[in-house]
């Protein structure tokens, strides 16, 4: 892991993947989901402390009459002026308008967090890079399915993307 850059809280956005009840509670490495979900609400606070945009994303699976219980996001998670968006596919951009929302911002930088590291997270953060933002990942607020496959993502392929860091070190201008 690598410092952090120092972020400019109105061009840096949170993005936080799949931070639903019934995601949480599946068995995860390295680290359960509810200290997954605990380090990157607190991320998020600082965040919105520093007047930084925080992005929810949850998945629906499309064609189905009714969605899985526990498929909102975790109660409590989303606050007054952070940004929800509902994905179909396993990344954040595909059909969601979210590449528009986050330039209507003036966003050029985003931090990632969420479940499963080498899933929801890493598809949404290859197609950011493939847009051309600037990507920071805190590590201590991902988990997947598999320790290597947390492992995997974290040390082989989000270097290559951006900065890996723990959310404690990210700080703004």
């Amino acid at each position: 892991m690598t410092a952090a850059p120092v972020l400019d809280p109105q061009r840096t956005a949170l993005l936080l993947v799949d931070l639903m009840d019934r995601v949480v509670a599946l068995p995860l490495e390295p680290r359960k989901g509810t200290e997954v979900l605990a380090a990157a609400e607190e991320l998020a606070t600082t965040f919105r402390r520093a007047g930084a945009l925080v992005v929810l994303v949850r998945v629906e699976r499309p064609a189905v009459a009714e969605q899985p219980p526990g498929s909102g996001l975790v109660p409590g998670l989303r606050r007054d002026g952070d940004l929800e968006v509902v994905k179909r596919t396993l990344g954040a951009f595909q059909g969601t308008g979210l590449d528009e929302r986050l330039r209507e911002r003036g966003i050029t930088t985003l931090v990632f967090g969420g479940i499963a590291t080498n899933l929801g997270v890493e598809s949404t953060a290859r197609a950011a890079a493939d847009l051309g933002y600037d990507l920071v990942f805190a590590e201590d607020t991902m988990a997947a399915f598999t320790a290597a496959e947390h492992e995997a993502s974290v040390r082989l392929d989000f270097p290559r993307l951006g900065t890996v860091t723990r959310s404690t070190d990210v700080s703004f201008a």
